[in-house]
């Protein structure tokens, strides 16, 4: 615990300090304070009456045992300070922790005690809540408010198990660093690595909801800037006598706590064996351990008291300053440097009565340990009061209670130590609450050492840490300009122009006591050899002074001639300059012109162009009429082209109705012509099949009725019927063209509705196949070589033995005449057959006029 008395870098220690001196001159009472708790209920009436800042006095009601007793009188009761119900936190704070956490920084230890009956507000007056924090966290605030730019890297201070610190090199800290950083990846959560954060955010899944905190900011404690520092934290519990670590990990597996053990270190100084101790860098931090500790505290519900805290807490937050070296950069690597100083801030359990709580079974057995555990602080204030009063030298009775053993240092050695009563003033709690102001009367009249703390003057120059980080400016100012000797530049930080501390304590206590004048004789030794030092160490930076400035003075030469040559140049740029200037107004002024021309030219443009803009509208109004117009025409010519050619249409059909009803009448009179060239005894042309395929030559046969043909038997063609004769409707042609026929391109065509064209005969079923007319077309050059085709046209008659008889019975005429030769005069037409005779003349003229009466076919 303590660790303000640190040990100096010789091996010697100093005589033991006796546990009991008379001299009172350097001991200061226990400073008790009282602070006051509003009404809970406007119908609770209360005992309690403020007369000063000082002094409250306590009238008892008449359910209270003084008054059935007889005892009515009121009892006054007087307070360093009293704190009434309209009370904030931070004045609490400011008045009682306040100087607690300035000797912290210091090096001083310190105690606070919040105590209480239950349900008068001890808890809410050292935690508070999340928007009025109180005593705890608002000491974690200032502490890193002052060493926030002064702190360690983490790990250089490293707990020894033995309630001390050792100093670890960089590269240790870093290994330390990186491997917490590993463990923090690997594991989800790690409760000695937890989370920094400017607002506080903790969170149990089970029961407890999110508590967040506000950082205060605004005061600060002064410190050393030569130091550096570290804060620690630890957090227990006294729970029916036994010590409890609130923050062991391997205690958050198990689900259940281990009991710690009350040590006792080698400067004589009481500790928690093997206790949890976490180094935090910010409030936010160190609070978020503080929660995570809070929420494994044991609470439970009575009758008081809805979240009765069934525990003595104990937060205790440690201060860790080592000097730098010399240089001002590293921290010196030496155990015994080390300055260590903690705070204790204790919410104690809440005294009570049976009868009151109605406790029953493991209620009712806490509440006898609370109640023994502040007994035997009670009895320790006492012993420790009558010793200081009576001089007796009776024993305390530190070890009947963990809570008093582990607190023994305060009161038996240096530390100063503080107490908040916290009282509520209803009538009910009159009989717990006289107690507690007697015991708090008892407690103002025990006596406890004046803090002391020496740290060691190594000699070092106060300020090296600014010195030397102003020098690595300059130097890193200088590298950045290209100076090559900034480099070599190195810092002298020197001495310390000081002949030591102050003169040792010279009270003689004994005639015999010749280690007084021994130490005097040392400490005079050690104060000349120091002046001889100093004085030869002044003479020597004298000399280097006066060389330095020596050369200053010749610099400064050189700079006055070379200021002189920049004038002269800076006079000549002046000029250049003026002139400049005035070149520019110029310029500027051309530019202003040029500037009004060109936004008159922009406005003709915007003129311009608004005005395209209507002409383009216009015209496209003027478009848009014209296309209506055109598609009215439009729809108004399309319905009399319409109407046209429905007419045309009619008229044409008229007309080819017309000519169907001429034609008509050219087949009924070629078929009168036919009829007669059959039923006549003429002769009648029969056509018989030839193998030659390059003319296809006819051969017309004449037969004569009644006259038989004399004609062998394989000559002989199939006897026909000369009567036979099918519907022109089912007529279908078969129509031969040879192949080597000229084309004509002439719109006079042979009428054939049904046809099938063939180029060459192979086979008679070309001819019986289904066909009932038959048409050879033939050309040839005529006698006056003109080009001549004719068309001979047959009837297929089917012949008795099966086959097919093909009877020639039309032929017509085409001739292909050039224009530009000579015609000669048509020949008229021969007379008509008379009897029953046809010649050839007539049905040739029969066939050109039906060829010239023929229309083309659509």
């Amino acid at each position: 615990m303590k660790s303000a008395r640190k040990q100096a870098p010789s091996s010697a220690r100093k005589p033991p300090r006796p546990k009991h001196s008379n001299n009172m001159a350097s001991r200061d009472p226990v400073q008790v304070f009282c602070r006051l708790r509003p009404m809970q209920f406007p119908s609770d009436i209360s005992c309690m009456k403020i007369l000063s800042d000082t002094t409250i006095v306590i009238t008892p009601p008449e359910s209270a045992m003084n008054f059935r007793n007889g005892a009515q009188k009121e009892i006054q009761t007087t307070f360093t300070r009293v704190f009434t119900e309209n009370i904030s936190q931070r004045e609490v704070f400011q008045v009682v922790s306040l100087p607690l956490v300035e000797n912290l920084i210091h090096g001083k230890n310190g105690l606070l005690f919040t105590y209480g009956v239950t349900g008068s507000g001890k808890t809410f007056t050292m935690t508070g809540e999340p928007n009025d924090s109180g005593v705890m966290p608002r000491c974690l605030d200032v502490i890193f408010n002052s060493i926030s730019n002064y702190q360690a890297k983490k790990f250089i201070f490293k707990p020894d198990k033995l309630n001390g610190f050792d100093v670890q090199s960089d590269t240790d800290a870093m290994l330390d660093r990186q491997n917490e950083l590993h463990a923090g990846i690997t594991t989800p959560r790690n409760p000695k690595t937890p989370r920094a954060r400017k607002t506080v955010a903790e969170s149990d899944s089970d029961s407890n909801p999110i508590i967040t905190r506000e950082v205060d900011d605004s005061r600060t404690v002064s410190v050393d800037p030569d130091y550096v520092y570290a804060v620690f934290v630890t957090y227990v519990e006294i729970y029916n006598n036994s010590v409890y670590d609130l923050l062991e990990e391997d205690e958050v597996r198990a689900k259940t706590l281990q009991s710690k053990i009350i040590r006792e270190d080698g400067n004589k100084n009481m500790y928690v064996h093997a206790v949890t101790e976490i180094e935090v860098k910010s409030s936010d931090e160190a609070f978020e351990v503080f929660q995570r500790g809070q929420r494994r505290r044991r609470v439970a519900h009575t009758a008081l008291n809805a979240e009765s805290s069934r525990s003595h807490s104990v937060f205790t937050i440690r201060l860790v300053q080592a000097p730098l070296d010399s240089e001002g950069e590293s921290v010196i690597q030496d155990k015994r440097v080390v300055c260590v100083s903690q705070l204790s801030l204790v919410d104690l359990a809440g005294s009570e009565r049976t009868n009151r709580t109605k406790n029953t079974g493991q209620r009712l057995r806490e509440a006898g340990n609370i109640n023994n555990s502040l007994m035997t602080l009670r009895s320790c204030m006492e012993t420790l009061r009558e010793n200081q009063n009576q001089g007796t030298n009776k024993m305390v009775p530190y070890r009947d209670s963990k809570l008093t053993h582990l607190f023994k240092n305060y009161f038996d050695g240096e530390g100063q130590v503080r107490m908040i009563v916290c009282v509520n003033p209803r009538a009910d709690d009159y009989d717990e609450t006289i107690q507690v102001m007697k015991f708090a009367e008892m407690t103002q009249e025990v006596q406890v050492a004046r803090p002391t703390v020496t740290k060691l003057d190594l000699g070092f120059t106060p300020g090296r840490r600014q010195a030397n980080k102003i020098f690595k400016e300059a130097r890193s100012r200088l590298e950045k300009e290209g100076r090559t000797e900034a480099a070599d530049l190195e810092v002298d930080i020197g001495l310390v122009y000081s002949l030591g501390g102050p003169f040792p304590e010279l009270e003689i206590t004994s005639p015999h006591n010749d280690q007084i004048i021994v130490t005097l004789m040392n400490f005079l030794e050690q104060r000349i050899n120091k002046r001889n030092l100093l004085r030869a160490d002044l003479e020597q930076k004298q000399n280097d002074f006066r060389k330095m400035l020596l050369n200053m003075e010749q610099e400064n030469m050189n700079l006055k001639v070379e200021n002189a040559t920049l004038k002269a140049s800076g006079a000549q740029q002046k000029k250049k300059v003026s002139a400049l200037e005035g070149h520019l107004c110029k310029t500027e002024a051309q530019i202003d012109s040029l500037l009004r021309k060109l936004n008159t030219a922009n406005d003709t443009i915007r003129t311009l162009q608004q005005e395209l803009k209507d002409r383009d509208l216009a015209l496209n109004q003027r478009m848009i009429d014209k296309q209506r117009v055109k598609q009215k025409y439009t729809s108004k010519m399309q319905h009399e082209t319409d109407k046209m050619n429905r007419e045309l249409e009619m008229k044409l059909k008229a007309q080819r109705e017309h000519l169907q009803n001429q034609m008509k009448d050219k087949e009924d009179k070629l078929r009168l012509v036919k009829q007669i060239l059959v039923d006549d005894n003429g002769t009648i042309p029969v056509l018989k099949d030839s193998d030659d395929d390059a003319g296809q030559q006819q051969q017309m046969v004449t037969k004569t009725p009644g006259r038989p043909d004399m004609r062998s038997r394989r000559d002989r063609v199939g006897v026909s019927n000369p009567r036979y004769r099918r519907s022109q409707s089912a007529d279908r042609w078969v129509d031969h063209r040879p192949e080597n026929l000229a084309p004509l391109g002439t719109v006079l065509q042979p009428l054939m509705r049904r046809r099938r064209s063939i180029t060459k005969l192979t086979s008679p079923k070309e001819i019986t196949d289904g066909a009932s007319r038959y048409c050879l077309t033939a050309q040839n050059q005529d006698s006056e070589g003109e080009l001549e085709t004719k068309l001979y046209k047959a009837d297929i008659l089917p012949t008795s033995g099966g086959g097919a008889q093909v009877v020639f019975n039309d032929i017509e005429c085409l001739k292909q005449m050039s224009p530009t030769g000579q015609r000669k005069r048509s020949c008229p037409p021969p007379d008509k057959p008379d009897g029953n005779h046809v010649s050839a003349n007539y049905i040739n003229h029969c066939a050109n006029q039906e060829m010239t009466s023929k229309r083309p076919r659509k």
